[in-house]
């Protein structure tokens, strides 16, 4: 039971480590300055510090949106919400295939600075990551902390 608990603020400790919910007025100018100049006369709903970075979440023409900035504001992504049959027919093949059937609940184009595009497929509560043909990349688990902050929100 003691190691159950241990082990179990440990997950608390390190998933407070990875997103944090940061106040406009705690968001660095340059920050601030960049996403106004990209998304003029948009209201964010939701700061998060992530790793010494900065995310801005906010919806535009209906669609969920966060783009992700260093903190001298610097553009490092842009993630946006599209209809899960935008995606790419090798993302569903490899949904299929390896995660026994499941259906894709949601789906984002990730657009890096350099313009590469990934694409997530969120399936349950993980994210699985691909590449713009639709080959898979990586699991994220930040699907599952992402879903437990808008619980919390709620609360």
């Amino acid at each position: 039971m003691k190691k159950a608990m241990i082990l179990f603020a440990l997950a608390i400790f390190a998933t407070g480590l990875y997103a944090q919910k940061v106040k406009p007025q705690d968001v660095p100018e340059p920050v601030k300055t960049a996403f106004a100049k990209l998304y003029a006369g948009v209201t964010v709903d939701k700061w998060e510090k992530e790793d010494g970075n900065f995310e801005a979440e906010f919806k535009k023409d209906g669609k969920e949106i966060s783009v992700l900035f260093d903190a001298a504001g610097t553009l490092m992504q842009t993630e946006e919400e599209i209809a899960v049959s935008a995606l790419p027919q090798a993302v569903a093949d490899y949904v299929s295939k390896n995660l026994g059937g499941k259906k894709i609940d949601e789906a984002s184009k990730i657009t890096l600075a350099d313009g590469t595009v990934n694409y997530e497929a969120e399936v349950g509560k993980k994210d699985y990551i691909f590449d713009a043909a639709g080959k898979f990349i990586k699991q994220d688990e930040e699907g599952a902390q992402d879903e437990d902050d808008e619980k919390e929100e709620k609360r």
